[in-house]
């Protein structure tokens, strides 16, 4: 089993969960809850506390795999805090790399979910989460990981440039799933690519890194890059390249979604947790598909995640 450090946000998830005020009512090409006027009071059926953020998600999948997490982020001395810390206590993730700045809250979500539809809004105060420049690249050589995981640090491309430097020169591999803020910033982001050995994004962000409109293109493209791409189309599967094999997907299986956060993390950690168990690349692809449906069939953005004992069953995907 491998060594992967988790480096980006933790937040504490507050659901706000109801079958009727929170009804999505379509509008063009966007859905919102309609039944909520200014200055009402408005009865919700449950509330649900949760931990998550993309550093959380990711050392839950590692950690549940067997590999040895470590989760790098930021938190407070405060309630939510304590939540982040008594999750990764329980799911024996190191927290050892932690820090806890002072005049800060931890990030803390507000998601209104329509228990119905499994549609939701998150209402988000990043707090601790919302600077990484703090954090200091030579932690790496304290924890010795075999990869980094990146996600989003809110669009701090000089604190990533630092990591993934020093990342490469240890011979540490990298993963990056990178977020809007990292794509407002393409040239940079570009920049980041040289160190990268696996890129994990959307169809929509891949779109903003290289030209294409089809997933081929897109591929081809960002196969110039990085080693591994892979990139995702919600319902529609994925398509993803090791440089020796490409592999188009549909999903795992047509599972009514519960809640869709947290959807992306899965799948991208889930690749990774597989992979680096020595699985082959296609059926790491069809883990990441499976750990991103188990997630979204439950209320959290992370209670789903799969272990990787689990028996598979088969799945659209095809070798191009």
């Amino acid at each position: 089993m491998a060594r992967i450090v988790s480096l980006g946000s933790a937040l504490q998830d507050v659901y706000l969960i109801d079958r009727d005020d929170l009804t999505a009512v379509q509008i063009g090409d966007s859905a919102i809850f309609s039944d909520i006027l200014v200055g009402s009071k408005v009865d919700i059926d449950r509330i649900s506390y949760e931990v998550g953020g993309g550093g959380i998600n990711s050392a839950i999948s590692f950690a549940r795999h067997g590999h040895e997490a470590v989760f790098l982020g930021n938190i407070a001395h405060d309630p939510a805090g304590a939540a982040v810390i008594k999750i990764l206590d329980r799911e024996g993730i190191d927290s050892s790399y932690i820090n806890f700045l002072e005049r800060k809250t931890t990030g803390t979500s507000v998601i209104l979910l329509d228990s119905k539809s499994g549609e939701r809004t998150i209402l988000t105060c990043r707090g601790a989460s919302e600077q990484f420049g703090n954090f200091s690249e030579k932690d790496l050589d304290l924890i010795q990981p075999d990869w980094l995981y990146a996600t989003t640090l809110r669009g701090d491309m000089d604190t990533l440039e630092r990591f993934f430097k020093h990342a490469k020169k240890s011979g540490i591999r990298i993963m990056f799933n990178p977020g809007v803020k990292e794509l407002e910033n393409p040239k940079q982001l570009m920049n980041l690519l040289k160190y990268v050995d696996v890129l994990n994004v959307n169809k929509l962000e891949a779109g903003k890194i290289v030209p294409g409109v089809l997933l081929t293109e897109l591929l081809y493209h960002l196969s110039n890059y990085v080693e591994i791409a892979m990139i995702t189309d919600g319902p529609m599967g994925g398509i993803a390249s090791d440089s020796k094999e490409t592999y188009r997907f549909g999903i795992y299986e047509d599972a009514k979604i519960k809640d869709a956060t947290g959807a992306g993390d899965a799948f991208g950690s889930g690749f990774l947790a597989h992979f680096t168990a020595g699985k082959s690349f296609k059926e790491s692809l069809v883990f990441a598909s499976a750990n991103s449906t188990a997630v979204v069939g439950r209320l959290g953005a992370n209670a789903g995640i799969l272990t990787g004992k689990e028996k598979l069953h088969l799945m659209p995907i095809q070798k191009l």
